[in-house]
C-alpha cells in the first residue's frame, strides 16, 4: 500500500446547535478533517477512498471491495468539502455536472473551450433527465429510466445544483427515499436485489446517503429533522470519532471499509449546511 500523507494543522468548523451560529474549534471535528488529509497519497495528492480492503458490508456477505485507490468521486467531494469547510439517472446528472462546471470554468476564469456546444449538451441532458428520469406516478426521480424504484444517489440532484432542493420533484423524491430506503433512522443506497446489481441481497446502510438526506432536509428548511439525523450519525462514530462506509441498524455496528473518506466528507458538508442555513448548492444557477 502506498505511503499516505501525514495529518497536520487545525480545522475550525461552524456549527449551529442552539439556534445560533457558533464558530468553535472542536477536537473531534478537527480529527475528521485531518483523517481526510491522512488518506492522501503524498506524491500526487490523490485521495484514497479508504486504507482498507475487503471489509464486508454485511457479516459474511460478498460485497467486499478494495478501496485502496483514488476515486475521482471521493476526491472531488473531499476537495469541495475542505474548500468550503452507468446508464442510471445519477450518472446522467453527473454528466450534466461535468458540463456545467466546464462552462463555469470558461465563464468565470476565461479558459478555452467549446462553451456554446457544452451549454447545448448541458441543457439537453437536463431536459432528458427531467423528462425521462422522473416518474409522475410515484412522484419521484427513479434509479434509471423506466424504473419504478428509487436510489439514494438521487439525493445528490440538489446538492450539485441540478435542481433546487425545494423543487416539487425533489420533495417527492425525498419522501419516496424516506419511505422505501430508510431503516432504523439510516438510509440504504438502494433496495439490493440480483436483478439490480447481480449480487445477493444484503447490504449495510450507506452513511454518505444518510448525510445527503440531512442535507436535503436542511436545504428544504426542515432543519430540526436534518439536525436529528446529523446527531444520530454522530452517535455511531467509533471511540476516536471516525466512520466506516456503512452501518447496520439491527446489529448496531459500523461495517465496510474503514475509515471511509466519503462518510467523513458527508459529515463535513452536512455540518456546513446546518450552520449556513442555505448551503452553497442553492446559490448555483440552473442550466
Amino acid at each position: 500500500m502506498p505511503a499516505l500523507g501525514h495529518a497536520t494543522g487545525d480545522l475550525t468548523v461552524t456549527r449551529e446547535l442552539t439556534g445560533r451560529i457558533m464558530p468553535s474549534r472542536i477536537e473531534d471535528y478537527a480529527l475528521i478533517g485531518e483523517s481526510s488529509k491522512a488518506l492522501t497519497y503524498a506524491p500526487t495528492g490523490g485521495l484514497v477512498a479508504a486504507p482498507t480492503t475487503s471489509l464486508p458490508e454485511t457479516p459474511g456477505g460478498v460485497r467486499n471491495w478494495d478501496y485502496r485507490y483514488c476515486w475521482i468521486r471521493d476526491a472531488t467531494f473531499s476537495l469541495y468539502a475542505l474548500m468550503t469547510g452507468g446508464f442510471v439517472t445519477h450518472s446522467k446528472v453527473m454528466a450534466w455536472v461535468a458540463l456545467d462546471r466546464a462552462v463555469k470554468a470558461v465563464e468565470g476564469f476565461g479558459f478555452d473551450g467549446a462553451v456554446e456546444r457544452w451549454r447545448r449538451v448541458r441543457a439537453a441532458i437536463h431536459d432528458d433527465v427531467c423528462s425521462k428520469g422522473f416518474d409522475p406516478e410515484i412522484d419521484s426521480f427513479v434509479q434509471y429510466y423506466g424504473a419504478k424504484h428509487v436510489d439514494a444517489s438521487l439525493l445528490m440532484i440538489p446538492l450539485v445544483g441540478f435542481l433546487p432542493a425545494a423543487d416539487p420533484r425533489m420533495l417527492g423524491t425525498v419522501r419516496a427515499i424516506q419511505e422505501k430506503l430508510a431503516a432504523g433512522g439510516f438510509i440504504y443506497r438502494y433496495a439490493s436485489a440480483p436483478d439490480v446489481d447481480g449480487l445477493p441481497p444484503g447490504d449495510a446502510a450507506f452513511l454518505a446517503c444518510t448525510f445527503w438526506l440531512a442535507d436535503n432536509l436542511a436545504l428544504q428548511g426542515r432543519r430540526q429533522e436534518a439536525r436529528a439525523i446529523f446527531e444520530r450519525l454522530l452517535q455511531v462514530r467509533n471511540d476516536v470519532g471516525l466512520l466506516s462506509e456503512g452501518f447496520d441498524p439491527a446489529l448496531g455496528k459500523l461495517l465496510g471499509n474503514f475509515p471511509q473518506a466519503f462518510s467523513h466528507v458527508g459529515l463535513i458538508n452536512t455540518a456546513r449546511n446546518l450552520a449556513a442555513g442555505r448551503g452553497r448548492p442553492e446559490r448555483r444557477p440552473r442550466g
